[in-house]
């Protein structure tokens, strides 16, 4: 995540600064995955070919749905923290701990395989984002984690159901 050259604001949180910088440099990784994994959905939406495109076309587009209002509930953690938000297109392409997703059309099998391997390494991440936020002893932001990770590990339930 590059470097935010203005340091916290001063917010009336009752959370030591040193903690709110650790929790907006969490929240901030978070908020570039989030809305890589999100684009890289509708990628796959916009992409998919093949006889059954209709099904993946809706279901790549509802995954996008049930995750993409974290984008905005991430950065408005942040901003509560008195952090900023790190939130452009550009900003995540450069700070996302994501893969890129495949150029061009795919088939259903192929598209699911890739979010499911995307999806995956962003559920573990969110996980391990609880427990640091949970060392900070926030458990606002730990509580944003957990629903966070709820909704991800069950997304990922309906693209593994789709490759047994």
């Amino acid at each position: 995540m590059p470097a935010v050259k203005n340091r916290l604001q001063d917010v009336k949180i009752d959370i030591k600064a040193s903690a709110r910088e650790a929790l907006v440099e969490i929240l901030n990784q978070a908020l570039a995955d989030t809305a890589d994994l999100t684009s890289q959905f509708k990628q796959a939406h916009w992409n998919v070919r093949g006889m059954d495109f209709w099904q993946f076309h809706q279901m790549f587009d509802a995954i996008h749905e049930a995750l993409e209002p974290f984008v905005d509930e991430l950065a408005e953690r942040i901003n509560t923290l008195g952090g900023v938000a790190m939130g452009t297109v550009r900003m995540a392409a450069s700070s996302s701990s994501l893969k890129e997703f495949p150029n061009g059309f795919g088939d259903s099998k192929k598209f699911t395989t890739e979010l499911r391997d995307r999806l995956a390494a962003y559920a573990k991440k969110t996980r391990e984002a609880i427990d640091e936020a949970e060392k900070q002893e926030d458990a606002t932001t730990a509580d944003l984690f957990t629903e966070i990770s709820r909704a991800a590990d069950l997304q990922l339930y309906f693209l593994e159901s789709h490759l047994h």
